[in-house]
This record gives structure tokens, C-alpha cells and sequence, in this order.
């Protein structure tokens, strides 16, 4: 029951209150207090579970673009990257937009996705900034080793539309906690490994598992 009204809320455009009306129609007597302390403790856990065991390897070729968004009443730069094919790469909130939030986000990505051959963003100077400040560290990281790797910037518009039509979605129920709706935006990508002929819910509990 209780991953059920998560992906409720997770999947529509529904509030607590609607959710909590949608659980009683089924007879299920549910505070909307209560599911939003749900959404708010499993979509983390779930996002987490999904990156470790079940999501699909994504390309080196990224695109980059941060957007501005509210989240609990307070206005922040969602920073968000995906791969050629559109599959997500990965995600982060920040209060500034700035060379250090852009360094932050690519350490994450690395982190989670290993280092990628080329990353295309748009003409903010913050985001070649951070890009330029890794790739200084990588300079000297392996060139230590004998070895020299770069990751190529492309600062081209028009390449970008890829991830520009992917904040769409997400800042369409930026409500929800954002693990949770990366979560799900990915399952409806197709990025889960196992997914086989299962559909989006069968893959969202099994999550739990």
C-alpha cells in the first residue's frame, strides 16, 4: 500500500490531498500528512536502490543545463545531465549557480558514472569553469601516471535541446521529492536493466525488493 501512493504521487500531477482521496475510494484511510512523510523517506531509498542495482550504463557523450526551479516554497538551480540517447545520467539541487556548483555536479557525475569523453552545455561561463577546474585536476592526476586524459567541452546551443526538453517533465511536479521523480522519469526511459516485459509499476516495487 505504501509504494503504491508513493508512485501516485510520484507518477501524476496529483497533490497530498488527492492522493489521500484516491487511497479512499480504495478504503484505505490515509492522512496526506502521512503520505507525504512516505514520499519524502522511501523516494531516496528507492533512487538509491535503482542507481546501484538496476540502471543501465550511460554513454560518454553528456549533456549538460541547470534550470531554475522551486522546491518547498524556495527558488534553486536544478543541475541535470543525460547522455546522447536521453537516458538520465544524473542530477543535483544547489542554491547558487556558480563555478563551484558546476564542479560539484561533474564530481557527481563522475562519481557516479565515470569520467565522460565529451560534455555539451550551453555558453555559461560557470559551467566551462567547472569543467576547466576538473580537467586541470585530471591534467595532473594523470599525467602523474604517464597518462594524459581531457574531457572535450562543446558549448553549442542547438546540441542541448536534448536535456532542455527533459526539465520540462521534471519541473512539471517539481512538488514531489526530486530522487523520486528522477527515479520514475528514468523507469519511463527505459533505463531499469531487468525491465524485460514488466511495466513501469512492476518495476517501481520491485524496487523494494
Amino acid at each position: 500500500m505504501i509504494l503504491l501512493l508513493v508512485r501516485c504521487y510520484l507518477a501524476y500531477s496529483l497533490s497530498y490531498r488527492e492522493v489521500e482521496e484516491l487511497a479512499l475510494e480504495r478504503g484505505l484511510k490515509v492522512d496526506h500528512l502521512t503520505i507525504h512523510r512516505w514520499v519524502v523517506e522511501y523516494s531516496p531509498q528507492l533512487e538509491e536502490a535503482f542507481r546501484k542495482r538496476h540502471k543501465h550504463s550511460t554513454g560518454g557523450s553528456l549533456r549538460m543545463d541547470e534550470t531554475y526551479i522551486k522546491v518547498k516554497g524556495q527558488w534553486m538551480y536544478l543541475y541535470r545531465a543525460v547522455d546522447k540517447e536521453g537516458h538520465t545520467v544524473d542530477f543535483m539541487l544547489s542554491e547558487k549557480r556558480d563555478e563551484s556548483a558546476a564542479r560539484a555536479f561533474f564530481v557527481k557525475v563522475i562519481g557516479s558514472s565515470g569520467i565522460p569523453q565529451t560534455v555539451t552545455m550551453d555558453k555559461s561561463g560557470a559551467n566551462k569553469a567547472g569543467i576547466d577546474t576538473i580537467n586541470l585536476h585530471l591534467a595532473l592526476l594523470f599525467t602523474l601516471g604517464g597518462l594524459f586524459l581531457q574531457i572535450k567541452v562543446r558549448q553549442i546551443k542547438y546540441l542541448n535541446n536534448i536535456v532542455d526538453q527533459d526539465h520540462r517533465f521534471i519541473k512539471k511536479i517539481t512538488k514531489a521529492t526530486l530522487a523520486g521523480i528522477e527515479l520514475h522519469h528514468m523507469l519511463r526511459k527505459e533505463q531499469h536493466l531487468q525491465a524485460g516485459n514488466q511495466s513501469i509499476f512492476e518495476q517501481f516495487y520491485g524496487l523494494a525488493g
